[in-house]
């Protein structure tokens, strides 16, 4: 069974983790013989307050979860304490040396960023931290109308309900189309903003 994991922390954007995780876990639980489960964590394992008050409560803690093959990094104004947490950011470099592929979503990037993941690579973030983005890494291309950017083993999208799409293109990335199309007729994921 391979492994997805989802990284909470306090003032996570709730979409940023729930949004991926309805994806998965619909694909996971849906299509068990597809051989992947998903999963959530954070430093501690304890619960986590979220950007608007959400509490989450992880499965795991660093030191509990499974070896992972994906990595979901979300962002939110809990990435800003992230950004100058040597502790944080060598964790995320040791990440890098064992999980094939990284993701993040939003500001997640931004932190991918400053632990040196992102140098000479293309990616995005949400639109209003792209200068911040270009700030932290400036060899990185930034692409600021992308949805999401897949550059092999590390993949970013921008802001919040982007990490829907993402999590969407990882079902076809790692599974198939016709999978995703499967999971996403099944979560009714059929934007046609009213505005």
């Amino acid at each position: 069974m391979k492994s997805i994991g989802i990284l909470l922390f306090d003032d996570v954007e709730e979409l940023d983790a729930v949004g991926p995780w309805e994806v998965l876990a619909f694909w996971t639980r849906q299509f068990p013989d597809d051989g992947w489960q998903v999963t959530t964590f954070s430093r501690a394992g304890t619960p986590v307050t979220a950007a608007k008050g959400l509490v989450l409560h992880p499965a795991h803690s660093y030191a509990t979860v499974p070896p992972l093959d994906v990595l979901i990094y979300p962002g939110g104004q809990g990435t800003r304490a992230h950004l100058v947490d040597d502790t944080q950011l060598d964790w995320v470099r040791q990440q890098r040396a064992r999980v094939p592929l990284m993701t993040s979503v939003c500001t997640g990037s931004l932190v991918y960023a400053r632990a040196g993941l992102l140098a000479g690579r293309p990616a995005t973030t949400h639109w209003a931290s792209l200068d911040l983005l270009r700030e932290l890494e400036p060899t990185l291309t930034v692409r600021p109308d992308d949805r999401f950017v897949d550059d092999g083993d590390i993949v970013t999208s921008a802001g919040v309900s982007a990490g829907i799409d993402m999590a969407l293109h990882l079902v076809a990335r790692l599974r198939d189309v016709e999978r995703a199309r499967q999971v996403r007729r099944g979560i009714q994921y059929d934007p046609r903003p009213p505005v």
